[in-house]
């Protein structure tokens, strides 16, 4: 339609209702995706992806660093542990 073509009162009626669903549609949305349960579902669903692989099975290379870092970390706490004991 161009913009010298004057549009009715139903035309711009139908217009605003169209807009109104899309709102309405839009903000379900994301009440939906906002709602706790469903974003602790996403969390949930991204930890087991950096757990396990598309196919089930688990990622051991991840799993190993991650264990090789927490046992650093524990190895450094307690060597400060002992060396601020020792004082």
């Amino acid at each position: 339609m161009s913009d010298t073509q004057a549009r009715t009162a139903e035309q711009i009626e139908a217009d605003i209702a169209a807009t109104r669903a899309r709102l309405a549609s839009t903000v379900d949305e994301l009440v939906d995706r906002a709602h706790p349960k469903n974003v602790a579902k996403r969390q949930v669903e991204q930890a087991k992806s950096q757990v396990f692989d598309e196919t089930g099975q688990l990622r051991t290379q991840k799993l190993a660093a991650i264990g090789g870092a927490v046992v650093g970390v524990v190895t450094v706490l307690l060597l400060i542990r002992r060396l601020v004991g020792r004082k």
